[in-house]
This record gives C-alpha cells, structure tokens and sequence, in this order.
C-alpha cells in the first residue's frame, strides 16, 4: 500500500515515525526488553496452552525464569517465590506476530508509544516495521527500550526510481535501484544500520490505478536477494501480481507481503514460488473494501467493483498458496487507512479464516510459521522449553473460535507480565515523543564532505512526490576563503507546484526533538535566483517562513515569530523542533539554484 513520507513536506512527524531495537546477538531481531530476566519466577497455571507446535490444546503449567520458558506440563514444579498467575479456563498462546507495519503519523494510533500500547494491549509481541529511515533506526530502538512495547524490527528499504516507495521518499530513506550492481551496492550501504531485513519494492503494478513502468528486472531483484543473503538478511517484497510473484519465487525471495491479486493464481506462478522457498503475507486487512467499522458499500457499484473483484482474488489465492505447502505468514500494513494498529492483527487472523484456513492455521500463521519466516523459529513463536516467554492469555478458545483472539487478558513479554490484571502501568508509554534535548546554535556549516551536517546528522534532498519526481542535485562546494557552503540545484517536474528542498535533522534521524526556546530565530547565509522558503518540522506540525536571495550573498534572519503553521494542530512552542529545511518551488520544467551556508540558531 501507499506510504507517508518521512521528510519536511509529508504528512508524517518524526515522533510518530516507525520504530525498531537494536539487532540481538546471533538474531535477526531483538526486542525493548531483551534479555532482561524478570525478578522473579513465574508460573502461569490452569491454562489451556496451545503451543503452536501443530499438538492439540491441553491443560498445563508453563514456568517461567528469566525471561524464557524453562517448563511445561501438568505436573512441573512451581519455583519458590514464584509469580502465580491463575489462568483457570484461559487460553495461552504465543505473543502473536505481524510481519508488515508501519509507524506512521498518518495511521491509528499516529505516536509510538500509543502504537506500541496497541500492539501490546492486543497481544501482538513482535512487529516489523516497514516505515523507518535507516539513520532513525539506533534512536527508535533506544527510545523503544524505554517504553512497554513489542519486539520491533526495522525493515531498509530498496525500489526501482520512481517506483513504489521512491515515490515519496529520499534516497537515503529508500535506496533507488535499477541494476544487479546498483542491488548490490544498496545492500551493502544499508547493513552499517543493522537493519534486521530488507523490503524491496519489485511490483509497480499500482492496482490498476497507473501504468506500471517501475517493476523491478528479474537480474536486479536476483542480485538484491543474494546480497542481502550474505548479510544474513531475509527480503520481504511488495509484490500484489502474480507475474511478479513468479519473478519474486525465481529470485529466491523470502517472502511475498501482500496478496497477488490481479488475477487467480495459475500453476506455473505457483511452481515458481514454491521452487524459490517464497512464502507470503497476504495483508487482506488492509484490501478489505468494507473494513470492520465502515458503512456497507455495494459490490456492483462501479466504483466498488474492482476492490471487491480484487479481495476475493486475494482470499482465493492465499488459499491456493497455503493448499499448496506454501508457507503463510501474518502481516496486515497497519498503519495504512482503516487498518489500525493491534486490532488489525487479530483481525487478519479472521481473515486468514474467512480465506479457508482453519482457526488452528490462522494461529500457526500469526505465532510458529512468521517467527520461521524471520528465522525466530529458535528464539519464539511456539510454547516450549527454552523459547522466549513472550505469551497472550486469552478468554476463549481460539481454535475454535478465530473471533475470540479479541478477547485478550493479559499479555507478557520477555517473561513479564506487561499488560492486563496485575501488570504495572504503562507510564513511560503516555508521551508521544523522547525527551526534548536543549538546541545547539549552529545546525550546519557545511564543512564536511560526507553530507552530514554539523551536528552529525543525515542532510536529505526533498523532491516533491510522484512517479515523476523534480530532479534535484545538492552538494558542498567551494566558498572561496569562507570554507564550503551548500549548493542546491534542480530542474522541477512537469506537474503542479513542482519543489525541491533540503531536509536537516536536528538530531539523528530526526527522531528525538531539541528545544530552541533560548533562542529568536534561524539565521543562515543564501544567494540563488528569486523566492525560497524556510520550513521547520516539530513534533506536532510544520511550519514555514518565505525568503528571497539573489546574485550576492546576504544574511537572512527568520523569527519564530513569522513563522506559519502549514500543517498539524499544536502550537509552536520552539521546544520540540525536530528538522529544518531550505527549499524552493518554480514553474514546470524550470530550474532552481540555491546555495546556503552557516545555518544557526540565534
């Protein structure tokens, strides 16, 4: 589906961003509370245990020690001193997976924190988010491991120019490929960031919305899943055809996240995807045409036609696939519109029903099948001794009936109990963003040469959005004896108010805010060909000021005073700032030239 953008000039806040954990020793994925041993015994009694192991449910005592499962049975000793649980009549399960997310400004809830309070209130215990740049992954897995929240992995991105995913986002955000060498070469730029996978962008078929002419080649995808495999990183792509699920299983992708939907799926596709070891996720919550909550649509409408066309294309064909041997995982692009976080989960396993699974596969596919698909298979997703105790108890029985995964009572993670009746509270997860650190006067100077600024952060260039995208080049260049300044150049796009800009965070990846409040203003150096303006992102808004420059270098000095909200609803305060940015519009076809030195506060 659609993503939002993470620079100046999209709908998404830095502090709503996707977020993920650091990479835990020999895993691909490590958790907010790894390792990190409860302070006491826990015995988790009365319960019926559905261990994901393919063995019926039956009545037993889990024990618990420092965070991992170290017995189950009817008869196991309950360790001195141990935490009781009574569970009597509920169902125990392993903490649920979803394998496509998006922590995302624009989604339900739109702050971390509350996103991870959803998931965990919903007893989904490991996600994987597909919305983070790179250069945001260290300060979300470390705010992460501040709050209550599930194990987040963070997915780098890969796409074709102007293809899904590059059509909003910067180079650094997602890498733009169209080569096996410039595959490998993404790849290989992106594992400094340990990211815990790859999503790669192979399919631009846009639901019959657009032409595709942005579909990855069969040799470039081939390099990208080779290079990512010597990194030990499994490849997820957003494939919705199947012809370019055909191409993903020839490739030897790991996994497909999304339905292939244009058509039924023929055996050919299907012999392809089964002899690469291709499995998939089929994220029918987010195709749903009427989502739980939304008024009834009429399928022979022909507006609704196509979407309801497409749904039961999708519910056949991931039937197909699972009939089939191929492995199913659980994954729903929550954070995308009417697919909110958490419920959307549990939601999708009612789907995976609707689809013909039985309940007993849906709670396969959501535990045991998407922690092997990630190659957690040895760390969790089933209940046994020496798996990490990540656990959801449930009022019901959800092998039976799929509805009552909504009934969740109490969640633990890493062996603690974190949700539900007698959970401490969550009050790390009431912000909505980290603590605001106090502002440096000087942002950027522009003497550094690897395009980080001078407070060590990841400038970006800003295009507007699109298939057809302004074209735009940024550099430092030679001042004279000034040292080096920042030169912008771009030729805008045949569109409506094309633009080009520069994005520079205040903090690394533009994730923890600065408060600027000592200060008046942003002062910066500029000379170029006419009217620009200054854009400053917080944490709750954008705010813009315009400016002219000309043939000669001048000082500019913009108060916070005459700044305007653009966008988002809180007040400026000058003490959440997250990025400032320098950008420009002109007409159709036109060119653009800025340069920039010596950004400040003063």
């Amino acid at each position: 589906m659609g993503e939002t953008k993470h620079g100046w000039t999209g709908s998404m806040t830095a502090a709503a961003s996707a977020l993920a954990l650091a990479a835990g020793a020999g895993l691909l994925v490590s958790a907010a509370h790894a390792e990190a041993p409860a302070s006491r015994p826990v015995a988790i009694v009365g319960a019926i245990v559905f261990d994901a192991t393919g063995a019926p449910p039956r009545p037993a005592t889990v024990v618990i020690e420092s965070g991992r499962i170290t017995a189950v049975g009817l008869k196991v000793k309950i360790p001195r001193g141990a935490q009781v649980i009574d569970a009597k009549g509920q169902a125990l399960l392993p903490g649920f997976f979803d394998l496509h997310t998006h922590w995302t400004g624009g989604g339900v809830p739109a702050t971390t924190p509350q996103i991870a309070s959803a998931y965990v209130a919903a007893g989904v215990t490991t996600v994987n988010d597909f919305n983070a740049a790179p250069e945001s992954f260290a300060p979300r897995r470390q705010w992460l491991s501040t709050l209550v929240a599930p194990h987040v992995n963070f997915a780098a991105r890969v796409s074709t120019p102007g293809g899904h995913g590059a059509d909003w986002a910067d180079t650094a955000t997602t890498k733009w490929v169209n080569t096996p060498e410039a595959a490998r070469a993404a790849i290989q730029a992106l594992a400094p960031y340990k990211p815990d996978l790859i999503k790669a962008f192979t399919d631009g078929w846009r639901y019959g919305a657009s032409p595709d002419n942005t579909s990855m080649d069969g040799w470039t995808l081939s390099a990208l899943v080779d290079e990512a495999h010597k990194q030990n990183l499994k490849v997820f792509t957003h494939t919705v055809t199947v012809e370019r699920g055909a191409v993903a299983g020839k490739a030897g992708v790991d996994v497909i996240t999304h339905s292939l939907q244009d058509r039924p799926l023929d055996d050919e596709a299907l012999a392809a995807i089964k002899a690469g070891g291709t499995a998939d996720t089929p994220t029918l919550a987010v195709y749903e045409p009427v989502k739980p909550g939304e008024p009834a649509r009429d399928p022979a409408d022909p507006k609704n036609r196509q979407s309801f066309r497409k749904f039961d294309i999708a519910l056949a064909n991931a039937k197909r696939l699972h009939g089939a041997g191929v492995t199913l995982g659980l994954g729903t692009d929550a954070g995308m519109p009417g697919t909110p976080h958490g419920v959307s989960t549990l939601h999708e396993m009612e789907l995976l029903v609707r689809a013909g699974l039985t309940p007993s596969q849906a709670l396969i596919a959501a535990t045991a099948d998407s922690a092997k698909l990630m190659n957690l298979a040895a760390d969790r997703g089933t209940i046994a001794p020496g798996q990490r105790a990540d656990l959801v108890l449930i009022k019901g029985a959800p092998w039976t009936s799929i509805a009552d995964v909504r009934n969740t009572d109490r969640v633990l993670i890493d062996g603690k109990l974190v949700y539900g009746p007698g959970a401490p509270p969550m009050s790390a997860n009431q912000a909505t963003s980290p603590p605001a650190i106090a502002a440096k006067a000087l942002i950027d100077d522009f003497e550094r040469s690897d395009r980080r600024s001078s407070l060590d952060t990841l400038r970006t260039d800003d295009p507007d959005g699109g298939m057809d995208r302004t074209v735009e080049i940024s550099q430092t260049i030679a001042r004279g004896t000034q040292g080096r300044a920042l030169s912008l150049s771009a030729r805008m796009a045949i569109k409506a108010k094309p633009s080009a800009g520069v994005i520079i965070p205040l903090s690394r990846g533009s994730i923890t805010p600065v408060d600027a409040s000592a200060f008046k203003g942003v002062r910066f150096e500029a000379r170029g060909d006419g009217a620009y303006a200054l854009g400053v992102t917080t944490t709750s808004g954008r705010w813009s000021a315009p400016f002219s420059a000309g043939a000669d270098w001048r000082v500019v000095e913009i108060p916070f005073t005459a700044l305007k909200a653009l966008r988002g609803k809180g007040e400026w305060t000058a003490k959440d700032l997250t990025e400032v940015e320098l950008m420009g519009g002109r007409s159709a076809g036109e060119t653009l030239w800025l340069e920039i030195d010596n950004v400040s506060f003063y």
